[in-house]
């Protein structure tokens, strides 16, 4: 089970840069639930860096883990990362590190889009060593974070279906993200009309998905993520939006 990837594994399409969607230094902190049960937290930021000391990047930071009662259950503690040029619209680094359960995973991609290529990096919690390949990839790849940003850039309506090019986990595919309908629901900013939306998931997915994957995106430019509903095997998880930091909208 890869815990953290399925909460922003969520929408991804054709570039078109609008950094009025978010603000650098912008934290999102999740509730997360499963039924009736608290289950722990989960955030994500993003940040500036300099990559390889000359490009301008973002850096974007997920954080998950299951609270004191859940861990005597399934233990989560996940770190995910991903350093994104904003300039090329190009994921140049990804890595993942996971510990849920018995499970323990480190993962790295390291793009290099003038080549086309992407190293790929792998160590389980058995392995001294990491194992490597080396694999093609399609122009303006993204990884899940990155995607996750880009895809709160864009403008769509109700029906549209949109796609865009993810490698990540060893495999390269296209993803796509169904624009259901609108929908009304509780927030920590009030009443708010969302986006109902749905990705469409290929290769090695988070949550072992047995259902659909739901999120509902604020309907104005900033699209926030305001809450997630996802099916897996043993159950419902849930997160819901209970914190921000440095975002232009106002909490009620």
């Amino acid at each position: 089970m890869k815990f953290t990837n399925k909460l922003f594994f969520l929408m991804l399409f054709l570039f078109v840069i609008n950094l009025h969607a978010f603000e650098i230094g912008e934290k999102l902190s999740f509730e997360l639930s499963y039924g009736m049960i608290s289950a722990g937290s989960s955030t994500i930021e993003v940040n500036e860096t300099v990559y390889l000391d000359s490009i301008n990047c973002l850096e974007i930071s997920s954080y998950s883990r299951t609270n004191n009662f859940f861990d005597k259950i399934f233990k989560v503690r996940d770190k995910i990362n991903s350093v994104w040029d904003l300039e090329k619209n190009q994921s140049y680094k990804f890595s993942k590190k996971l510990h849920e359960g018995k499970y323990v995973q480190n993962r790295i991609h390291y793009y290099y889009p003038e080549t086309g290529l992407t190293v790929y990096m792998k160590k389980d919690k058995k392995s001294t060593k990491y194992k490597t390949k080396t694999l093609e990839i399609p122009q303006h790849t993204h990884d899940i974070l990155s995607a996750f940003y880009w895809a709160r850039t864009q403008d769509f309506c109700v029906g549209d279906t949109l796609f865009t090019n993810i490698t990540v986990d060893g495999k390269s595919y296209v993803a796509g993200l169904l624009i259901h309908k609108l929908e009304t629901i509780p927030t920590i900013y009030g009443e708010k009309e969302c986006f109902v939306i749905e990705p469409m998931l290929q290769g090695d997915s988070i949550f072992k998905q047995t259902g659909k994957i739901l999120i509902w995106l604020s309907n104005d430019k900033w699209k926030i993520p305001m809450k997630i509903e996802s099916k897996i095997v043993f159950g419902r998880f849930k997160a819901v939006l209970n914190e921000v930091s440095n975002v232009t909208y106002k909490k009620k």
